[in-house]
């Protein structure tokens, strides 16, 4: 019968996860992991995913309480958030896709689960299969069934094996050849924990029984059983002697601590005494996650479920530090390192149960040569380290090459769908029907195809500039978004004018100081006005790829790299037009971009094969004195995602988060409440967007002090674009 707390949190096995599940965008990474092997695997790789990108937003799964239990404890501050897995059911993966946006899910060793690998890549996700094995016992079930799995493995990027002989058992369950590869045993990696767990225990010497197990079938010995028997026999000459028995499973406690009782022998239970001042005995580890730091301890290692037909578990963590370990007849799971380990006598192999007392005293009364089998076994574990580098590689170039765009619920597509295709029909009438109109000088447009987010703003205030140096004279025309006047403004550069007149956006540009800056609903007219007035030599057209009633020399399309498919056509998504309406672009940028974004890329060339394609990457810093911590923020953005992505890039921890609808024009009111939530959370300080500061109310007291986040952009190959728009406007 299942353990009670199974089903503690049954709502995330069907896919509704806590509502502190807030990924900021598409692009996070998954993490399925079973066991508590598995789990300890997925720490190394998540390890050395963030040193290489320290802000990615990583999940992991589980399916056990011990894995949940190691999950919680080892990752605090890697994760950004460990739930228990989700049942493969259509429904229930898509929910969880919906939720976290991935742009890889990474699968463990040995689980294979059809829905979540077909949903994953349906979702444009990348897919992993990391450290795959089959064992003995599996390979049938698969062989017998790989008319199925034939489909099933076909669906994830790359299945990277432990070995050879795991890479020809996953052809034969019936994977493509060209994706399975040999990339070596991730537990090789094993990493062990800084400081020693235990500086204090004390034995000598000190024996750990390993991952012991009850029997398989009828003629199956019980491992603690053994092991008991031989330390009773081995303490008789050792009478210092401290075995630490660690059984596999956590329901065994109870049962091996009775066994010990039955037995006489003194112990002592973890949970209850710790491991400070212990007696010759036993420890009995009633803990998850604490034996691998125990094994730097050892004088000789026993590895459990060898002697039962189980299968064997790792041995590499003992190996790692140099410490002689045996192993019964079984360990077929791990079939590729006991026959490298036995080939180079690194290990200890008995045959039978009443072998085991006799093993372990000859390894205690020979030091020497135990040494020597414990520096052999060190010697094949470091050589074969490195595959947790090889993975992550792997990794990140999956994510790298993935176009996050999970599905739509059903209620969704029935509801939204419809206005959506109405949507798109409107949007080619608009384009047929409409006659541009060309102003005398070059027009560049600088637009997107989401609604917000994509750093159009950041772009024009940075070309504005780049141009001026070049010795041009820009001209940007905006439509003024959020301002309350309706009349046409025209500032001069170096000019000013209320923000009510031009609204906040329009605002940084005036203030940039850059360029004349022209606000208004017809851009054509405007434009013609500062033509006679102000005598530009280009313009700027701000928020202009939709905007058909002027004639563009240049259109620059911005795609937002933590969403480019922006979830589908408005209202099902945030895209103005279909991704095709591409085709109309003359140079592309791929903004907010962290990597090369090749899956991007090769999205963006079916549509448009010839536009030059530029990244560029959002720079931030805070307008002030030295931040104070800790500090609240609000923002009154189209995406606040883009403004918490940001402060994360920084390392800015912010609580609270407040939102408030775009272009929001704050009042007392507004900042009465912003103030008593951030004292609530004991704030010291607020931060906001540039945006959001010229909406701020004058002649009111603030509640606490309010810093400003400027937004700048890096282009790269900047001189390239620079020198491709100069030639063009000759």
């Amino acid at each position: 019968m299942r353990d009670p707390r199974y089903f503690n949190r049954l709502d995330e096995r069907f896919g509704f996860l806590p509502p502190s599940f807030k990924p900021t965008g598409p692009g996070s990474i998954w993490f399925h992991a079973v066991s508590v092997g598995e789990v300890l695997s997925a720490i190394e790789l998540i390890q050395r995913v963030r040193r290489v990108q320290p802000h990615a937003e990583i999940f992991v799964s589980v399916s056990t309480l011990a894995g949940r239990e190691v999950a919680d404890r080892h990752l605090a501050g890697l994760a950004n958030g460990v739930f228990y897995a989700p049942l493969d059911y259509r429904s229930i993966i898509r929910r969880i896709l919906r939720r976290l946006r991935p742009a890889v899910v990474v699968v463990l060793e040995t689980e294979i689960w059809p829905n979540l690998y077909r949903e994953s890549k349906r979702a444009g996700a990348g897919l992993l299969v990391a450290n795959g094995r089959i064992s003995d016992r599996a390979l049938p079930r698969y062989q017998r069934w790989s008319w199925f799995f034939r489909h099933v493995l076909r669906w994830p990027d790359a299945i990277l094996v432990q070995s050879q002989q795991d890479r020809e058992r996953y052809l034969i369950a019936g994977a493509p050849e060209d994706r399975v590869r040999v990339a070596g045993n991730l537990k090789y990696d094993f990493t062990p924990p800084a400081v020693g767990i235990v500086p204090d225990l004390a034995g000598d010497p000190i024996w750990i029984a390993a991952s012991t197990t009850a029997p398989v079938e009828a003629a199956d010995p019980d491992e603690d059983d053994v092991v008991i028997e031989a330390f009773k026999r081995i303490s008789v000459r050792y009478p210092l002697l401290l075995l630490v028995l660690a059984p596999r499973r956590p329901e065994r406690f109870p049962v091996v601590a009775a066994k010990l009782e039955q037995a006489g022998v003194p112990y002592s239970i973890r949970s209850q005494s710790g491991f400070s001042n212990l007696t010759p005995g036993v420890l009995l580890l009633d803990s998850i996650g604490e034996l691998a730091g125990l094994f730097e301890r050892a004088t000789v290692v026993f590895m459990g479920g060898t002697l039962p037909r189980r299968g064997g578990h790792n041995i590499l963590e003992p190996a790692y530090f140099g410490k002689p370990v045996i192993v019964g007849p079984h360990m077929e799971n791990f079939a590729a390192i006991i026959e490298e380990f036995s080939a180079a006598d690194a290990v200890v192999k008995i045959d039978a149960p009443g072998a085991l007392a006799g093993a372990v005293e000859a390894l205690l009364d020979n030091p020497a040569h135990a040494a020597e089998i414990g520096t052999r076994a060190r010697t094949l574990a470091m050589a074969k380290r490195g595959t947790a580098d090889h993975i992550v590689q792997q990794l990140l170039r999956a994510a790298d090459e993935s176009v996050p765009d999970p599905p739509h619920t059903l209620e969704a597509r029935l509801t939204r769908g419809p206005l959506a295709a109405i949507w798109n029909a409107g949007h080619a009438v608009n384009i047929y029907r409409t006659r541009p109109k060309k102003l005398e000088i070059p027009v560049i447009s600088v637009g997107a195809l989401t609604m917000g987010g994509a750093g159009k703003s950041p772009l024009v205030a940075h070309l504005a500039q780049r141009l001026a140096e070049a010795g041009r004279n820009p001209a940007i025309l905006t439509r003024g978004y959020g301002r309350k006047s309706r009349l046409d403004v025209i500032v001069p550069r170096g000019g000013s004018a209320p923000v009510v007149q031009t609204g906040d956006e329009a605002q940084t540009y005036v203030r940039q100081a850059a360029a004349h800056v022209g606000i208004g609903g017809d851009r054509y007219e405007i434009g013609r006005r500062m033509e006679r007035e102000l005598n530009p030599d280009v313009f700027l057209l701000d928020d202009g790829f939709q905007h058909f009633r002027l004639r563009r020399d240049q259109d620059i399309v911005l795609i937002d790299a933590l969403d480019p498919l922006g979830g589908g056509v408005f209202p099902l998504g945030r895209l103005r037009e279909p991704f095709k309406a591409l085709a109309r672009a003359s140079i592309i940028i791929i903004s907010r971009a962290e990597n090369q974004h090749v899956g991007i890329e090769r999205l963006i060339r079916r549509y448009n094969p010839w536009a030059p394609i530029f990244r560029a990457r959002i720079v931030a810093r805070v307008e002030g004195d030295e931040l104070a911590s800790p500090v609240g923020a609000f923002c009154g953005l189209g995406q606040p995602r883009t403004f918490w992505r940001t402060l994360e890039t920084l390392g800015v921890k912010a609580a609270p988060r407040l939102v408030f609808r775009d272009h929001h024009r704050y009042t007392a009111g507004d900042l009465e409440e912003i103030g008593r939530q951030a004292a609530h959370a004991g704030a010291q300080a607020l931060l906001t967007t540039e945006k959001d500061f010229m909406n701020l109310p004058t002649g009111v007291a603030l509640p606490l002090k309010i810093y400003c986040l400027r937004i700048g952009i890096e282009i790269e190959n900047e001189a390239e674009l620079l020198r491709h728009l100069l030639v063009n406007l000759a």
